[in-house]
């Protein structure tokens, strides 16, 4: 249940009775779209191996996150080798028997990011080595700076480098009835915001600025 007495769907393991456990659950094919670099969010719980009795060495209290690239489904068998690690997952607050009886979710987030990603897709895979655990969602994105118009100038839905020291300039286009004062461009940053306007679109003649739009003049030069 969460903190509104919702039910949650998630996947558990707990076998941290037997040792060499080796516990492996596979996501979906998942299609790239225009990501350069992925951002994955784990939210999950974490049995305290402290709390739970008559366990010696074979509890433990991280799992191992992996993902691997392919340009499209596989139907064959799920192969552990061909997965690259991401990072070692640990909870930074684990739960005890008495969060149980109290019925506590202490529940964690962690956010691990992938990259550069250059096939059609990937998968992403979890592996348990003895935890007592609950997997309560997955949540998969990246960042882009999106579409957007600045000094008369529209500049569409940018993806950026892999790179985050570095900016994608990108050029903007002058929307209806205006012109170029100075080339309109803005530079795209690593976490998806606009950065650094440089340049102009102005009102044609015959048009002037009104919120953002350029209107046709009102008043005309006599003929």
């Amino acid at each position: 249940m969460d903190e509104h007495n919702r039910p949650i769907h998630t996947f558990q393991v707990c076998n941290v009775m037997e040792p060499n456990q080796n516990n492996w659950l596979r996501s979906n094919w998942i299609s790239r779209q225009a990501a350069q670099k992925i951002y994955v969010e784990l939210r999950f719980t974490l049995r305290d191996c402290n709390s739970i009795p008559w366990v010696s060495g074979t509890c433990k209290e991280t799992f191992n996150l992996f993902y691997h690239e392919t340009d499209e489904a596989h139907s064959v068998k799920f192969k552990p080798v061909q997965y690259t690690k991401i990072d070692t997952i640990a909870a930074d607050e684990s739960f005890t028997q008495m969060d149980l009886g109290d019925r506590i979710l202490k529940l964690n987030t962690e956010v691990r990011e992938v990259g550069p990603m250059t096939r059609k897709g990937f998968y992403l895979a979890f592996q348990d080595i003895g935890a007592c655990i609950a997997l309560v969602s997955v949540r998969v994105y990246y960042k882009k700076c999106p579409f957007t118009l600045r000094n008369l100038a529209s500049f569409p839905d940018t993806v950026p480098r892999v790179d985050s020291s570095s900016l994608v300039e990108v050029r903007g286009a002058c929307i209806d009835h205006a012109e170029e004062r100075d080339t309109p461009k803005l530079f795209c940053g690593a976490d998806g915001d606009w950065l650094v306007p440089l340049g102009k679109c102005v009102c044609s003649i015959g048009y002037e600025e009104i919120d953002g739009t350029c209107f046709e003049s009102y008043f005309k030069a006599r003929e």
